[in-house]
């Protein structure tokens, strides 16, 4: 197993000689073009994802160190084909009433066609990712039991409110019932969506929290931590696949990008676990979570108006740069 502490450039030195050869491999075979743009995908990946690696970091500090290793390895494969190939090709098939076999052809042999066909699915796909993120962050900050605040004067309020039962799936609906509204020619399928989220949501929540780690089922429990974090990791890629199409319409280029990123951003996820980061840095989790909450704001406004990936990227890093940094004053102060 790897080390409890071990050093940033220990813990990712393989990974980045890995990344270096195919990224090479791609600048080889496709050309300086299709190496710029794989090395972008790989930005934009980590750039959104950034949060995610917190929030799943919480997540991996109650499962063993096999479903650890599992989620570095099986994790991978679904992160980035089921995720990130697979999930969108069944999300376009489902808004334009086609066959997913027909669609994953178009997306093979006609990478531009697809491209269209998933810009058109923009809204559904900002629904379903939007409102699975906002149930994620607003359960967290609705919580009675929660003592630790970052945004203080915000977030004991929210913990308050945490004593109304299902308060978050009623804002969660409100809020899906006025974007459908607004939305008048795509208010359906934006509508189902986001339901279904919601519903995923609460099904995988109850799941992972009906097992105790503690308990004589392990492997029960790890699988469904599992199953939990990789419907997590889908709701944060999609807004990277979306985005990714705007940059490249060549799938094995998209593939590399993503897939590199996605492979930093859990070797990173392991590395918090394994560091200790979350214990040691009070405020991270709470900043990942309003990067999460940003993230889903900034899905629903792409809803209505053109949200650059970049600001989408900040507006994360902002949160869990400025958690970090108070952190570390916290720490000054009582020290």
């Amino acid at each position: 197993m790897i080390d409890k502490s071990p050093s940033l450039f220990r813990f990712f030195l393989v990974p980045s000689v890995v990344s270096i050869a195919i990224l090479a491999g791609v600048g080889i075979f496709l050309g300086p073009v299709a190496l710029f743009t794989a090395v972008l995908l790989v930005v934009l990946e980590i750039t959104l994802s950034f949060d995610n690696a917190v929030v799943n970091a919480r997540v991996l500090q109650k499962m063993n160190p096999l479903w650890q290793h599992r989620f570095l390895t099986w994790g991978i494969f679904i992160a980035v084909f089921l995720t990130r190939v697979v999930l969108p090709v069944l999300i376009v098939a489902a808004s334009v009433a086609m066959s997913p076999l027909v669609i994953a052809s178009i997306a093979l042999f006609d990478p531009a066609q697809y491209a269209e066909l998933l810009h058109g699915a923009e809204h559904i796909i900002a629904s379903f990712g939007g409102m699975f993120l906002t149930m994620v962050g607003l359960k967290y900050f609705f919580d009675e039991a929660k003592e630790v605040h970052w945004i203080h004067h915000i977030e004991r309020h929210f913990a308050r409110w945490g004593s109304i039962e299902a308060l978050e799936i009623a804002i969660a609906l409100s809020l899906l019932t006025g974007i459908a509204l607004f939305l008048p020619a795509d208010s359906t399928g934006i509508f189902f969506a986001g339901i279904i989220a919601i519903v995923l949501f609460i099904i995988v929540q109850g799941i992972a929290n009906s097992f105790d780690i503690s308990t004589n089922s392990v492997a029960a429990s790890g699988l469904a931590l599992f199953v939990y974090l990789n419907v997590l990791d889908a709701a944060f890629s999609l807004d990277s696949v979306v985005g990714a199409f705007a940059l490249s319409t060549s799938i094995p280029i998209i593939i590399v990008g993503l897939g590199i990123g996605a492979y930093f951003v859990r070797m990173l996820t392991l590395y918090m676990v394994h560091n200790g980061t979350l214990s040691r840095i009070m405020y991270i989790e709470h900043g990942a979570h309003w990067a999460i909450l940003g993230l889903a704001g900034a899905m629903f406004a792409g809803m209505f108006v053109h949200v650059p990936e970049p600001i989408i990227g900040l507006v994360g890093l902002l949160f869990v740069g400025g958690a970090y940094i108070s952190s570390i004053r916290s720490v000054s102060v009582r020290a």
